[in-house]
């Protein structure tokens, strides 16, 4: 494969928009729905074994000293390295055994040692802790020959914390590592933001639930299961997955009733500008709010963001597989912003086009992609499909994720470089 340039700019060219048709870019919509949207106000405690997956609503911080106390590093011997006099070899008598969770009774006298396992309190007295793969051990006593370094071995008390200081800020998503950080803290439950809640709401007279028997003009609803299992998650609660027909008066009561209840409705189908796409006609009539309608992509191109009283409102293409490539792209940022994460995951990173890729100018392609390995440079390969299909997801299971093919350019030679969309699993 061949080597490029660095790209002369960040992003895809997806911030552009070259068609001219007053649709937003990516970034552009990417960028609306942060400045529109906040952390939800309410916070719950949770125990730690539960807060996986939870946003912080406020910082971590350290009630003591971790660890409390001057402990041994590894299992051996304590001692006082100043008190061992000439040039050895040095032996000296061992006064007991100290475990870890057991405190010291006495003060270890000069010219002696005490035996230490990993964990136990320095005693005082001690200064070192001498690996007992360095001693000879010779009944109730030990042989030294070399003179070990003052400190050594020990794990001084404050080293890793200290009272008060703050360990992680509100706005971080915790998992395995964040939670340890706070168990070491001291922290047995912490402070996050409430679950979200989502609904879903597919719409369309042709969807039938997935296995039931098909009849006339009928499809299965792929949707409603794809997105519920998309969305799930430790922070996010899918309330319900409805279906609602091809009727404006029905669309509207549902739609004003999910309102209610819901952070965010989630309607796939109904936002492009047919005679029957009654979603965005069902939300003006209900006094709805559009903070956009339709972004230079393909797939997922009418797509739209909005608010219906305190609910906001992601209406996606009904296509499926314009349906998730839209939720990945606009869903995951917006639960992102209402969950008050501080720090969005960096879901866009450079790979390189492992053969040559043609493309029609006009709208940034999100093109399915699977990673195969790593070129001469150590650079992420992907792989894609010639076309894409908005309603084809035959492809789906193989994919790893998501090309974004600038809206400017024709095609992409073999080696060029590209910014990729990861799926992430849930």
């Amino acid at each position: 494969m061949k080597t490029l340039h660095r790209l002369e700019r960040p992003g895809c060219g997806c911030g552009e928009n070259e068609a001219g048709d007053g649709l937003l870019s990516l970034d552009e919509a990417l960028a609306r729905i942060a400045g529109t949207s906040g952390a939800v106000e309410e916070v719950e405690i949770v125990p730690l074994q539960r807060a996986r997956g939870r946003v912080l609503a406020e910082p971590v911080v350290s009630s003591t000293l971790s660890p409390p106390f001057d402990n041994a590093a590894m299992d051996g011997y304590a001692l006082s390295a100043g008190a061992l006099e000439g040039d050895g070899p040095w032996v000296l008598p061992v006064g007991g055994c100290i475990a870890a969770g057991h405190a010291p009774s006495d003060v270890v006298r000069r010219g002696t040692a005490v035996q230490v396992l990993t964990g136990a309190p320095l005693p005082k007295g001690t200064d070192t802790v001498v690996m007992q793969e360095h001693v000879l051990r010779e009944g109730g006593r030990i042989v030294l020959r070399h003179r070990p370094d003052v400190g050594a071995h020990i794990r001084p008390a404050g080293e890793d914390m200290m009272p008060g200081q703050v360990i992680m800020e509100a706005g971080t998503r915790l998992g395995p590592r964040e939670i340890a950080a706070a168990a070491a803290a001291g922290a047995g439950s912490l402070r996050v933001r409430r679950k979200l809640r989502v609904v879903i709401l597919a719409t369309g007279d042709e969807l039938c639930p997935a296995g039931d028997p098909l009849a006339g003009a009928h499809v299965w609803d792929v949707n409603s299961p794809m997105l519920a299992a998309a969305i799930s998650g430790e922070d996010v609660e899918v309330l319900l997955a409805r279906h609602e027909g091809d009727a404006l008066g029905p669309l509207k009561a549902r739609l004003a009733g999910l309102a209610e209840t819901a952070d965010i409705i989630v309607t796939t189908g109904g936002v492009s500008v047919g005679s029957a796409d009654l979603v965005r006609p069902a939300m003006a009539a209900l006094g709805g709010e559009t903070v956009f309608a339709g972004v230079a992509i393909k797939p997922g191109k009418p797509v739209v963001f909005g608010r219906l009283g305190k609910a906001f409102w992601l209406g996606l293409p009904g296509n499926p597989l314009a349906a998730f490539t839209t939720w990945m792209l606009f869903g995951n940022r917006l639960l992102e912003c209402l969950a008050g994460v501080s720090v969005p995951r960096a879901v866009r990173r450079h790979v390189v086009a492992g053969t040559r890729l043609r493309h029609k100018p006009g709208r940034c392609e999100l093109r399915l992609a699977r990673l195969a390995g790593f070129d001469g440079l150590g650079r992420e390969v992907i792989l894609c499909p010639d076309v894409t299909n908005s309603a084809r997801v035959s492809l789906l299971p193989a994919a790893d994720g998501l090309v974004l093919i600038p809206a400017e350019v024709e095609s992409i030679s073999e080696g060029e470089l590209l910014e990729f969309v990861q799926f992430c699993a849930k």
